[in-house]
């Protein structure tokens, strides 16, 4: 049961962050990912699982790929639910979460890196691990798998697929 939105936990009352991830993605296709979470929420006495982190996220992606000298670029605006879980504490101090998500994409140029993906309006998913680390655990980093695909709404569909690292900082 839901008893409550409350803000980040009472040991780091931190409400925003801001992330620099770099991607790493299919088909020798590379990023950078800058994002804004504008809140930070925890739902407590949520049956089966207790407590759930969930925040928003908006970012802008700068995609590339090719060779240095002649590369192509792709932007994409994309904005995002993302919940996850703490799960573990490290050293009794440094939660280590899982995090999922599924938001929704703008991107620039519907042929890149050689793919017709389709449509401007794509999906991004998400899947990842995160923990918190620094003074009062400010800082994160996370792991995530993310796909971006237009989910069939086009018959032109093969996505693009990256791993990403991520930094954060809240305040």
């Amino acid at each position: 049961m839901l008893s409550a939105f409350a803000s980040h936990s009472s040991e780091r009352q931190l409400s925003q962050a801001i992330a620099v991830d770099v991607l790493i993605g299919s088909d020798d296709i590379n990023g950078l990912r800058l994002a804004y979470r504008p809140h930070i929420y925890h739902l407590k006495d949520i049956l089966f699982v207790d407590q759930l982190d969930i925040y928003w996220e908006v970012s802008v992606n700068f995609w590339e790929y090719g060779e240095s000298n002649q590369h192509e670029t792709n932007y994409v605006l994309a904005f995002s639910p993302v919940i996850g879980q703490t799960f573990h504490y490290i050293k009794g101090k440094y939660p280590l979460r899982w995090e999922f998500g599924i938001g929704v994409s703008l991107v620039e140029d519907t042929r890149f890196a050689g793919k017709d993906i389709g449509s401007h309006y794509q999906f991004e998913d998400r899947l990842g691990l995160a923990i918190d680390f620094g003074q009062n655990n400010r800082q994160s980093a996370a792991i995530r798998y993310m796909h971006y695909s237009n989910g069939g709404l086009n018959s032109k569909n093969p996505g693009v697929d990256f791993l990403n690292l991520s930094y954060a900082y809240s305040f």
